[in-house]
């Protein structure tokens, strides 16, 4: 697998999700981590802002990243973004999840994630643990 360098202005998309799980560990570490209602960083929220796990996700997948003078395989990153959670989703689980079609999979997995990172008193670094020990797949979690 290639190696990818962490850096929030990189215009460089990952479109494997072990690359971005491992992206997202180094982004949680570097602007920390939001807990509450708003768990999802979302549309509009900047690179340099503590967000959630998933939101950290979504900007390694490029949301906020990408720069309109490059070509993005927009369908790859978007398979390696829902696979990321899906990984991410089960580590945290223990267990396989099935979530039906597409969009009912994504939202189980996102509702997995959130739950566990909002936890009182998680860390940024209890996070990052998190994705870094998701994406190693010389562990298999079951």
């Amino acid at each position: 697998m290639p190696r990818v360098r962490y850096s929030p202005e990189s215009a460089l998309i990952p479109t494997d999700p072990i690359a971005i799980l491992q992206w997202a560990a180094c982004h949680i570490e570097t602007v920390g981590l939001h807990q509450g209602r708003e768990a999802f960083a979302g549309a509009g929220r900047t690179v340099t802002l503590a967000c959630s796990p998933r939101g950290a996700i979504d900007v390694a997948a490029g949301d906020g990243r990408r720069n309109r003078d490059r070509y993005y395989d927009t369908d790859a990153i978007q398979r390696g973004r829902a696979r990321a959670l899906r990984i991410l989703a089960e580590h945290l689980a223990g267990h396989p999840l099935v979530g039906g079609d597409p969009p009912d999979a994504e939202r189980l997995h996102c509702g997995v994630i959130d739950q566990w990172s909002n936890v009182p008193g998680r860390t940024a670094a209890e996070a990052a643990q998190a994705l870094r020990t998701a994406s190693d797949p010389a562990e298999p979690i079951f």
